[in-house]
């Protein structure tokens, strides 16, 4: 037994001598002096003995320990000091230059920035607002009273009876007209929440809403505008349409279609053969909803729409899967 202990020091300092960094001097302290090391291992034979050579043997066992704990606190401390002086490292001038690895903006990051580029160049501003919502802001005051069937479209997140995760970004519009008297012209992006999730819904995702406000606006200037941003967006050529349809806060109101950018209107998986992608829905301010703000519906009339950022994205890059933008996979980051 004492000779395995003292080739067990033998080879501990031997590997401590050859310890040349931090690292490797803590692979040291992990093989001998760690819980399951070989020095506590040899010290937990010593019960193995004969009673009457364990006196010795332990206290020969407790002064190789002291000692090589000792050794290995000293080399630590000096080797820390070296590094952190930098006495160990040598800078070759010689060597070629590391080019550091780019960043660049998400697509959905890309996709919101150059809505907003495009609305702000027609004179609208950013407003921006709680994504934690009055129950009020996000329903009622947008004309959807508590009792209202509309409110079967949207899966909310509750947080109480009076407070939501806000499932679109009109709330903003009513705490603008809040404050604000007409002319009223914003755009309002920011993160949504709706209890959906597929591989054409996530839980949260990215709307941009529009407000114009002002006398004597009408249906002509909401198409004139949508259908500009469409072509900054998608191309020139891209057709356009228009379909009625039902928002509880416009009257009339409507879907806006384009051209399928996948199969140039022949019909295609992608838009269900008919040629045609929903892209966002919009309509003239219902009256109702002035009431809440307190603007006087015989003076002031206006547009609203919205959009979602995923939504465009998709059509924009040729995306099928909504998840892909949240799975942070780099081989899909790269190509953007």
């Amino acid at each position: 037994m004492r000779e395995q202990l003292v080739q067990l020091e033998e080879q501990a300092l031997s590997e401590l001598e050859a310890a040349g960094d931090l690292k490797s001097l803590e692979q040291f302290r992990i093989k001998y002096l760690g819980k399951k090391g070989l020095l506590t291992g040899f010290m937990k034979k010593l019960g193995t003995l004969p009673p009457q050579e364990r006196p010795e043997a332990g206290r020969l066992a407790n002064s190789v320990k002291q000692r090589l704990t000792a050794l290995f606190q000293e080399k630590r401390e000096r080797l820390a000091t070296q590094e952190e002086s930098g006495e160990r490292f040598v800078i070759d001038v010689t060597l070629p230059g590391r080019r550091p690895l780019r960043g660049h903006l998400h697509p959905l990051t890309q996709t919101l920035l150059g809505v907003c580029r495009i609305f702000k160049n027609m004179g609208f501003q950013v407003a921006k607002g709680p994504d934690v919502e009055l129950d009020y802001y996000n329903f009622e005051a947008l004309n959807i009273p508590k009792d209202h069937p509309a409110r079967d479209m949207q899966d909310t997140f509750y947080i109480s009876d009076n407070v939501v995760l806000r499932t679109h970004t009109s709330p903003i519009q009513i705490r603008v007209m809040e404050r604000r008297r007409p002319p009223v012209a914003i755009i309002a992006p920011g993160k949504v929440y709706r209890r959906d999730s597929d591989v054409s819904h996530t839980p949260m995702f990215h709307q941009v809403e529009g407000l114009l406000v002002d006398r004597d606006v009408s249906f002509s200037d909401l198409k004139g505008t949508l259908i500009s941003f469409v072509h900054q967006m998608f191309g020139p050529d891209t057709g356009v349409r228009f379909r009625p349809s039902f928002f509880p806060f416009t009257e009339p109101s409507a879907e806006v279609d384009i051209r399928c950018v996948i199969c140039d209107g022949k019909g295609c998986r992608t838009c269900s053969q008919t040629g045609w992608l929903e892209i966002l829905g919009a309509g003239m301010v219902d009256p109702e909803v002035f009431g809440f703000v307190d603007y006087d519906p015989e003076e002031f009339s206006g547009f609203a729409f919205g959009m979602g950022i995923e939504r465009i994205a998709m059509l924009k890059f040729g995306i099928d899967d909504i998840q892909l933008f949240y799975k942070n996979d780099m081989r899909f980051l790269r190509q953007f």
